[in-house]
Parts: structure tokens; C-alpha cells; sequence
């Protein structure tokens, strides 16, 4: 099937009409509440920011059951608008969420029914323990995939003939995508959104969600980014986003103090102990994380990229990822792409 098969066509602007995906998330009760909502609402953000311009995509939930209830492991109910053997047509990206009765599905119609709607659609995911369905379906065997850190092992087992990452927050292998545990949902439903509309798109809508920093695909699910949040003093908590936000700006201990009003000396010692880092060390992991994701995601070349990152050379950055990583960019960028 042809991507443009999947699309509805709505609205016109300057001549142009507008391409409406249509995503479909598959819900398994009792599922996780936020890795249905949570990505629903990234696809409703954008949707938003288009205003009379959208809709960018037409989203709709279906379950599992022959009810539309869905039950929720929190308590709370969420209503699907049919059962997945009655959805009909098209559909460009299918997700599945996670949740305790997804895990252990048997039932050989929905896994018939995924195994044909895979190979149709332009994308397939899923979100936290929704990889569980995927792999029982066979549709991960010989690919990487990732899922929530406490069920990773329990997933390899399972699995053995897919290889399983508990590392990165989500994984693109082809047009299956995997994302971790629960809030990685709307990670990788913001990638999703990058992809179909861009980067500046993406980034508003993250921003319009007050998400506290937009993680692409391939960072880890314990980053050095994500360590900011469990910085308990304001300054060190405001410095560590500026520090993620701008991995080639100057980053010596005396111009980092002086951005948070401190001496080198005590903020050293602070940094040291509010984070279990030196400076110098976090700095040299969140630009290699920094470049990581540019080496995974756009086609610049290993040099522009170290100099955007902060590493001044193509050799030093390269120095970096063989500590840091045990390979080199170029070997990074082959295996991870």
C-alpha cells in the first residue's frame, strides 16, 4: 500500500491541500492510562498549533474488547471508539499502549488481525510494555527494540530473537518504532510529529504541553539531561537545561559559576555534590549524548557536528565517544541509523 493511501486529504490554504494521518492506538485493558493519553495529546497539540490550518491527524482509540470501556490500572476508564476486528480503511501510524494486559496476549485474531495491519501501515509503535504484543506477534523478531527498564529482561527472555535495548527512551529499526516506559510515549509521539511536520513544529508542541525537555530517539532512559530534574537547588536546575539546550557554548568551571553567581571553588564542590559529577565529566557526557542524537538524526558530517556540540574537533569528539562508548562516531552513526 502506497503512503498516500493512508492519508485523508482536508483543507486548502494558498492552493495547497493538507495531508491528515490518520493514528490509530490500540489499547489492551487494563492499560496504562498515560501511554494512551500521553500520546494522543502530542497529536492533539499539533493539531492545535495548526488551528484552521488542521488538522494534522485524525486520532482514534480502539481496544481489544468487545466493549469500548477500556479499564485503566490507575482507576480510570477510557472509552474507545470500536473494537479493532471493525476498524476499516487506511491507517497511517498504528500504536500500541502498554499496560498489564497487554503482556500476555493470546488471542489469534488481534494477532492476526496486527500481523496484516503491519503490513500496510507507513508506521507501527508501541509504548512501554506495548513491544510485549509486538515481539508476541513476531513482528520484532530480528529487529532492536526497546520497552520499560524493569521489563526489559523479562521481555529478552521471552523473545530471544529480538535483540532488546533497556537503554534508549525509544528505537526506530525501519517503520517500527519502540518506545520505554510510560511519559517515553509522548518522546516518541513528538518524534513522529517531527517527522511528519518538523522540527520547529515538534518543539512548540512540546513546549505548548510545558514538557520539561523534548528527548529525541536514542537517549538514554537515565540521561545526563534528565538528570537536572533531580537537581534540588533552582540555579543548578535552571544551568543544567541552558547546559543541554546549548552543548557548544563555553562550558569551563569559571564560566558555569558565573552563570549561577557562584566562585569556581564552591560551585565545583556543589556541582560535585548535588549531582555525583564534576563539571567537566557531565559537560563531556551531555555533548556526547548531544552529538549522539545529531549523528542519529540528521546527515551532517562528524566534523560540523563536533564543532556544534562543543568538542571543538572531529578528533576530540571522537576521543570522547571511545570512552565514553567504546566506538567511534562514524561506527555509532552506521550501527545506530
Amino acid at each position: 500500500m502506497s503512503t498516500r493511501a493512508a492519508l485523508v486529504w482536508s483543507g486548502r490554504r494558498n492552493g495547497s491541500v493538507r495531508q491528515v494521518r490518520r493514528v490509530v492506538v490500540l489499547a489492551v485493558p487494563p492499560v496504562q492510562e498515560l501511554d494512551v493519553v500521553g500520546p494522543v495529546e502530542v497529536f492533539a497539540g499539533l493539531n492545535r498549533l495548526l488551528g484552521r490550518r488542521g488538522p494534522g491527524y485524525e486520532i482514534e482509540l480502539v481496544t481489544s474488547s468487545a466493549e469500548r470501556t477500556v479499564t485503566g490500572e490507575s482507576g480510570l476508564s477510557l472509552l474507545a471508539g470500536r473494537s479493532f476486528n471493525e476498524v476499516r480503511g487506511p491507517i497511517d501510524t498504528l500504536l500500541v499502549a502498554g499496560g498489564t494486559g497487554v503482556m500476555n496476549v493470546r488471542d489469534p485474531l488481534l494477532l492476526r488481525w496486527l500481523c496484516e495491519r503491519a503490513s500496510q501501515v507507513r508506521r507501527l509503535g508501541s509504548i512501554c510494555t506495548g513491544a510485549f504484543l509486538l515481539a508476541e506477534a513476531g513482528l520484532l523478531d530480528g529487529r532492536r527494540a526497546t520497552t520499560h527498564w524493569g521489563w526489559a529482561r523479562e521481555m529478552a527472555k521471552r523473545y530471544p530473537r529480538v535483540s532488546v535495548d533497556p537503554n534508549p527512551i525509544w528505537i526506530q529499526d525501519g517503520r517500527i518504532y519502540t518506545s520505554a516506559g510510560v511519559t517515553t510515549g509522548m518522546d516518541l509521539a513528538l518524534g513522529l510529529v517531527e517527522e511528519d511536520f518538523g522540527s520547529a513544529a515538534a518543539l512548540q508542541v512540546a513546549r505548548g504541553l510545558v514538557l520539561f525537555l523534548r528527548r529525541p530517539g536514542g537517549q538514554a532512559q537515565f540521561s545526563v539531561a534528565l538528570s537536572a530534574q533531580s537537581s534540588e537547588r533552582k540555579a543548578l536546575h535552571e544551568l543544567q537545561v541552558w547546559m543541554a539546550e546549548n552543548p557548544g557554548e563555553q562550558m569551563s568551571v569559571e564560566s558555569l559559576a558565573a552563570r549561577v553567581a557562584m566562585s569556581p571553588r564552591n560551585f565545583a564542590r556543589v556541582f560535585l555534590q548535588a549531582l555525583g559529577k564534576t563539571p567537566a565529566r557531565y559537560v563531556q557526557h551531555l555533548r556526547v549524548e548531544a552529538a549522539r542524537r545529531q549523528l542519529e538524526r540528521t546527515d551532517k558530517g562528524v566534523e560540523e557536528i563536533a564543532s556544534a556540540c562543543g568538542f571543538g574537533s572531529a578528533e576530540v569528539m571522537r576521543r570522547a565517544f571511545l570512552r565514553g562508548l567504546g566506538v567511534t562516531p562514524a561506527r555509532y552513526r552506521e550501527h545506530f541509523r
